[in-house]
């Protein structure tokens, strides 16, 4: 297993991250404690979860991952410092979550206790803010027209991003959270976010994780070449583009147990005429290669320049083995060369 630092902390994070977003609905606590297991005696340090989790959201399932981690973590206490542990605060609009609230000085200072409860740890490495408290990109939620400018809208914005920095940095000084980042939001979020920190002399967000991969490449090159000189980690997210990288729902295929099956809103933007012939054309070119279509996606975001770390989750032993054997070996040349050809053919077609 390779390491990266975490954009500027100490941090030295694994190529792959673990993601756990389905432990708690699709995987149950014998499964996730299977899964942390194999990870962390294949060198992966670095594990992923949300206060919004199992997915998808629910009151029934809010913060059950999260339990299920600290489940594994109080079985384990030797192991709590080779873990590198991320969790996040929920954005504002859910009301069985603080009442939809959006993120304040108030509602991180709870959300963390919780988390940290719910965890059993005394501490997060990395606390990320699930999505922005302005108009998010999330889900690919962001057209011409949606952000609408105003001197009192920005004023708003930039004393609400000052309160959140500073109530990190209260949590980072009292050893509650080691580092903070970002999740779902834009360049100006970053650039903001950097900029007030120094102005304020507040720790500075360490990382960004967006949804990245063949189908949603529209963070490369110019947010992630942002990434990369700000020093800011570059953690991509569904990076299998929830699942149909691996070729099982084409042409409207539902593979029994699998999570387009649970109606959850991850599938829906992405099930489009456009993405279906894309993912043919992937998975064919896979079969050429002779490696698995989730083999190929996972090895071409692992060698776009300024990723960090790719976050991976799965629901069986069987894919986790499979996705990680992607990054035992690298895409040569003609292979990246190919790819690229089809990404020419299928700009992002969701």
């Amino acid at each position: 297993m390779q390491f990266s630092r975490l954009g500027s902390s100490t941090l030295e994070v694994s190529r792959v991250c673990l993601g756990s977003m389905t432990w708690g609905l699709q995987n149950n606590q014998h499964d996730a404690d299977e899964q942390i297991n194999y990870a962390l005696s294949h060198g992966i340090n670095f594990i992923d979860t949300a206060e919004l989790y199992a997915v998808p959201p629910s009151p029934d399932t809010y913060g059950e991952t999260e339990k299920i981690i600290g489940n594994w973590l109080a079985r384990h206490r030797e192991k709590r410092q080779e873990v590198v542990l991320a969790s996040k605060i929920a954005g504002g609009g859910l009301r069985w979550i603080r009442e939809g609230a959006p993120i304040s000085a108030k509602t991180i200072f709870e959300a963390v206790d919780d988390s940290l409860q719910r965890l059993n740890t005394d501490y997060i490495d990395l606390y990320q803010l699930h999505w922005p408290n302005r108009t998010s990109p999330h889900f690919a939620n962001h057209w011409p027209g949606m952000v609408k400018f105003s001197n009192e809208n920005r004023a708003q914005e930039l004393s609400e991003m000052l309160e959140i920095l500073q109530a990190l940095q209260t949590c980072i000084d009292n050893g509650k959270i080691r580092h903070w980042g970002l999740s779902d939001d834009t360049t100006w979020g970053i650039n903001t976010y950097l900029r007030l920190a120094s102005e304020h002399n507040l720790a500075k967000p360490v990382s960004i994780q967006n949804e990245f991969n063949l189908l949603h490449t529209k963070d490369w090159p110019y947010l992630i070449e942002n990434c990369i000189h700000e020093d800011v980690a570059y953690l991509p997210w569904s990076p299998l583009a929830a699942g149909s990288l691996t070729g099982k729902y084409i042409d409207g295929a539902r593979p029994e147990g699998s999570r387009w099956t649970y109606g959850q809103r991850n599938g829906l933007f992405r099930d489009t005429p456009q993405a279906n012939q894309a993912v043919k054309a992937y998975v064919q070119l896979a079969q050429e290669f002779g490696i698995t279509p989730a083999q190929m996606a996972l090895a071409w975001v692992n060698q776009v320049d300024g990723v960090t770390s790719t976050i991976i989750g799965a629901t069986s032993m069987t894919q986790l083995k499979e996705n990680l054997q992607a990054f035992d070996f690298q895409l040569d040349k003609a292979q990246l060369a190919a790819i690229g050809e089809l990404l020419k053919r299928f700009p992002s077609p969701f």
